[in-house]
């Protein structure tokens, strides 16, 4: 069974995780001003890419 040899330092861990951070979400922002996600309808006015698809009492 492979077993290291020598203790894997700080810096090399480090160097090998680099890449696993999280990304940051894209935000765009609505007409009204207010951040959100891309290719979703507005959570605050519910207008999506110009025209209404929630009313605005149910967003």
């Amino acid at each position: 069974m492979a077993v290291p040899k020598k203790k894997t330092s700080r810096s090399r861990k480090g160097m090998r995780r680099s890449h696993d951070k999280v990304a940051a979400p894209n935000v765009i922002y609505c007409e009204c001003g207010e951040p959100t996600l891309p290719h979703r309808a507005c959570a605050v006015c519910g207008t999506y890419k110009g025209r209404q698809v929630i009313s605005g009492e149910d967003a």
